[in-house]
């Protein structure tokens, strides 16, 4: 199974909707073992991530208001990418191309005052 990565906005009844995913497929955030192995993995927790290990235990639902923690998380995740993929035996690309996909979906979040869905 895949993980994949959405924006979402709430609507006037506060209802969260989800906008249409990138036309290039750029909305995958890696396979269900990277809960573990990747985004909750001890290396990410060592670099101070506390978003991205929360996949681990559930979803990762980031409101609108924390979107901008989120993207200097995913920056944090991105300048350090050799750690998280040496700590769970990922190729540093795969590391790399994931928060990729994970950052533009919280881009487009901020863009719309929404929030990010990893599930």
């Amino acid at each position: 199974m895949t993980l994949t990565v959405h924006t979402f906005i709430y609507d006037e009844d506060c209802r969260s909707h989800l906008l249409d995913d990138p036309e290039d497929g750029s909305n995958t955030a890696g396979t269900e073992v990277c809960r573990t192995t990747l985004w909750g993995s001890k290396a990410a927790r060592a670099l101070g991530a506390r978003f991205f290990p929360e996949p681990a235990t559930g979803n990762l639902h980031v409101e609108p208001e924390d979107i901008d923690g989120f993207l200097e998380e995913c920056e944090l995740l991105h300048r350090n990418a050799a750690t998280p993929a040496g700590g769970g035996g990922d190729r540093r690309d795969y590391v790399t191309a994931r928060p990729a996909n994970i950052t533009a979906a919280a881009l487009r979040a901020r863009a719309v005052g929404g929030g990010v869905l990893v599930w």
